[in-house]
This record gives C-alpha cells, structure tokens and sequence, in this order.
C-alpha cells in the first residue's frame, strides 16, 4: 500500500503500559502478516533531566500518556486485532463514546506531534528542578564542600542555584549548579 492511503490514528493504552502495548501490537502487525498496512506505531516522550542525589539523571515522559500512535490504512482485520489481540491496548480514540469507527489525526495535527517528537530527539532536553527558595541543602561539590546553606534564588536557564552560606559568621552568597548540592 502506498503511505499517501495512510493515516494517523490515535491508541488508547492502559496507564503505563504504553510501551509494553506498542510492543505487543509490533508483534502481532507482524504475526498476522499485516506489516504492509502500518507505517509506524510511536509513543510520542520527551527527554526529562531530573537532579537526584547531586547527579542530573535523564529520563523519558510521555508527551500523550495512555495514547499510542499508529500510521495505517485500516482494514477490519487490523481493527479487530488492534481491539481484541493486542494487550494493555482498549482500542481507537473515537467522535463519541461508544462509536466503532475511529476518526483520523488532522495532517497539521500529525506535523505537529511528529515535529514535537523530532525536536525532542535533537534537543538536550529540560531540566526539571525540585529546589524550592529558602529551602535547607548541602554542598557536595567545590571548595565549600560539606557547608550547609538555603536556596536564595533559582536561574533555571542556566541550571543554577544561589545559596546563602555563613562563613566567618556572616551571610556569603554562592553561586552553584544543580549538581553541587543536595537537599538536607
């Protein structure tokens, strides 16, 4: 089939079984023989950078949870399987409750989804910072290892944090990335 008869047609998934439902539908697209009616199954994620234990740790996050995307001409035989064979899947988002035939993504709906997933692709990704101001952290790293201070501002564009340290009884201001503290 040529991919211009294809379209874009929204999954619903169980929470947090997006991956293992793409996963399972791959392998019964492939079992059924029905590879030439599918383009493409993605989970749509972004790249998440979180700080834990003084380390900034990558994760992934569901742009659309409990939605997996498929490009395909739909025939019966790949509704009925896509409903009733394949596991941690519920079937197609639908018009209205209850209505058996799926309705296709938007073209500009599809571009901007799959340019969202692009960019997440080539981009370093966000990082999400859990210090709030006034709050009581640690120095881990630097020539003030070991000091204890509070989180005086956050600059999150440029992942760091200003803490307030008492050195030689007065109130010192530090500059410092998300890396070099903990909290207490």
């Amino acid at each position: 089939m040529s991919e211009s008869t294809m379209k874009w047609y929204v999954l619903r998934a169980v929470g947090g079984k997006e991956k293992k439902a793409k996963e399972y539908l791959e392998k019964e697209i492939e079992r059924f023989g029905l590879g030439h009616l599918v383009g493409q199954v993605i989970v749509p994620t972004e790249k998440v950078y979180k700080v834990k234990d003084g380390k900034r740790v990558c994760t992934e996050r569901l742009i659309f949870p409990s939605y997996v995307l498929i490009e395909a001409q739909l025939t019966g035989e790949l509704q009925y399987i896509i409903r009733n064979e394949v596991p941690h899947m519920t079937g197609f988002l639908t018009q209205k409750k209850g209505d058996p035939n799926p309705v296709p993504l938007r073209d500009e709906e599809v571009r901007r989804i799959l340019g969202t997933q692009d960019e997440n692709a080539q981009s370093e990704g966000e990082t999400l910072v859990d210090f709030a101001i006034g709050e009581a952290v640690k120095i881990t790293d630097g020539p003030f290892s070991g000091f204890d201070g509070t989180v005086e501002e956050i600059i999150e564009d440029r992942s760091k944090l200003k803490i307030a340290v008492m050195v030689f009884g007065r109130k010192t201001l530090l500059e410092l990335t998300f890396t070099q503290v903990t909290k207490e």
